[in-house]
């Protein structure tokens, strides 16, 4: 297994959500943006979050919609050994730096981790921040409840945006 390496964070200070994943998939790594898996479900659950299409948009306008309306992207895992795309086999994570990260957005008002993986991951990090965590399910093509499954717990994110 190959070690494979996140990218680093798209926030802006005014961020008041953060959403975190495990550690980008092969598709994400090859080409160097997140959740860029055409069958990736996180572009369409959070189009009706902030109210703009961003499946429509090109990538850049996309991450620009994001931090417009408040929100910030990274993953939990800085690094680790992985085969293939599926969380299950991440074996020698490293963390990101999440603290340094924290400390750099004021107006934080929610993490949400999108999976189990990085939910399971990430919020011990987390444990003296007075944070609202949201446990999102997976927006992975691999987690396939369908996205009006989905929706509503993506939707809890609007309520910490305004």
């Amino acid at each position: 297994m190959t070690v494979k390496c996140s990218f680093p964070p798209v926030a802006a200070p005014s961020a008041r959500v953060l959403i975190l994943g495990s550690l980008p998939g092969e598709r994400s790594l090859a080409e160097q943006r997140y959740y860029a898996h055409p069958q990736n479900q996180f572009w369409a659950l959070m189009s009706p979050v902030i109210g703009r299409d961003l499946t429509a948009l090109a990538y850049e306008d996309r991450l620009a919609a994001l931090q417009a309306a408040g929100v910030a992207l990274w993953d939990v895992v800085a690094s680790a050994r992985r085969r293939g795309s599926t969380d299950a086999t991440i074996r020698d994570a490293s963390a990101n730096d999440l603290a340094s990260l924290l400390d750099g957005l004021p107006q934080l008002r929610a993490v949400a981790f999108n999976g189990g993986k990085a939910l399971s991951l990430g919020r011990p990090l987390l444990r003296d921040r007075p944070l609202a965590i949201l446990a999102l399910p997976s927006s992975s093509p691999l987690h396939t409840i369908g996205r009006p499954a989905k929706q509503p717990a993506w939707d809890a994110i609007t309520a910490y945006l305004h």
